[in-house]
């Protein structure tokens, strides 16, 4: 029996099995990781904690935030591992070894998103005031990584240097937690018109310097550099809409998912889950629910979601569950079925 299933009613009831990876992973000092001895980023459990508040886990959340705090750098930065560097330690498994770690930009601004997602679901003031410093000085900090032209470096080692970039999706992700950001600052009587100046120049150079994003590597191979920034917002509806018609024959499988590199017969639950959050966002309900349904068919017997499905060999592939993977499904179903307070912070609409 999954262990949340009694605590968890209404309509998520269903995803306990994610939930119980999310609860088994949480260390003792309140960090999520990927997986067990796997990396560490403050994006990704941020995801863990708004869908452990979600399923009304809030003590499981309040010691997630409490690491927040204390791992948090006086610059404002977090030292967060790149899993996606790690390689297979088999055909089947991801390796447990240390990852590339950096003080990524879109990393420090994501936890602004969980503490207003939070917010939402509670209306605790006092709540959100204890963490607010920290949220100022993350977004803060995000924005001394921004150029001139708009668009914000991925870190602050390549701030500067010949390794200098700004990746697209990375960046749509940090309009996202700027517009969480202004929210929590006007909530707490602390408007913040230097972000909204950077947010509108982010923006702009989003939709109209293109030229400015993913200059030292191609990434539109990858479906989130494709859908991003659908998801987060920034772009007008139709734009959006046109965005994700034109490339949806390279990433959508229909019956499957969203493929997570367009060249690869690969999909992933957390790039199918997004993509369904854009689609609500957008209105496009009954395809987003589909998309979802899909995901249905990737879970394990415990009613956890695997990381993906090699389709042309016909394989769980990589046998992982991230956490993140979990929080990603909880949160797309909680945005379909409105179950939570918080239900609709994270489909951006314009």
């Amino acid at each position: 029996m999954s262990l949340a299933f009694d605590r968890v009613g209404g309509p998520l009831a269903p995803f306990t099995g994610a939930l119980d990876v999310i609860l088994a992973q949480q260390t003792r000092n309140g960090a999520i990781p990927w997986f067990d001895k796997g990396p560490w980023d403050p994006w990704n459990h941020a995801e863990c904690l708004m869908a452990l508040g979600a399923m009304g886990e809030f003590e499981a959340a309040d010691r997630g935030f409490e690491y927040l705090a204390w791992s948090q750098e006086t610059s404002g930065a977090w030292l967060g591992e790149y899993g996606n560097t790690l390689p297979m330690a088999d055909r089947l498994h991801m390796a447990r070894t240390p990852a590339a770690a950096f003080r990524d930009s879109n990393f420090a601004a994501y936890p602004a998103v969980a503490l207003w997602h939070r917010y939402r679901l509670d209306n605790d003031l006092t709540f959100a005031r204890r963490y607010w410093p920290m949220v100022k000085s993350a977004i803060d900090f995000v924005l001394t990584l921004q150029h001139p032209e708009g668009d914000i470096s991925w870190s602050q080692e390549a701030f500067g240097t010949g390794a200098d970039d700004a990746v697209l999706a990375g960046n749509a992700s940090i309009f996202k937690s700027l517009d969480c950001g202004l929210k929590l600052a006007d909530l707490l009587g602390e408007p913040q018109p230097a972000w909204r100046l950077a947010k509108d120049r982010l923006s702009c150079a989003i939709r109209n310097a293109p030229h400015r994003f993913d200059r030292l590597q191609d990434r539109s191979d990858f479906a989130m550099d494709w859908y991003y920034p659908a998801l987060a917002g920034v772009l007008s509806p139709g734009a959006s809409f046109a965005r994700l018609e034109a490339r949806a024959p390279r990433f959508a499988v229909l019956g499957r998912g969203c493929r997570c590199v367009a060249s690869e017969p690969w999909v992933t639950v957390a790039e199918s889950c997004e993509l369904a959050l854009a689609l609500l966002g957008l209105g496009a309900r009954a395809a987003a629910c589909a998309l979802l349904d899909a995901q249905l068919n990737h879970r394990d017997g415990d009613g956890a979601f695997w990381m993906g499905w090699q389709f042309a060999e016909q394989i769980v592939w990589p046998r992982e569950r991230p956490t993140w993977t979990q929080a990603a499904a909880i949160l797309a179903f909680d945005a379909r079925l409105g179950a939570s307070a918080a239900s609709d912070v994270l489909i951006s609409r314009q």
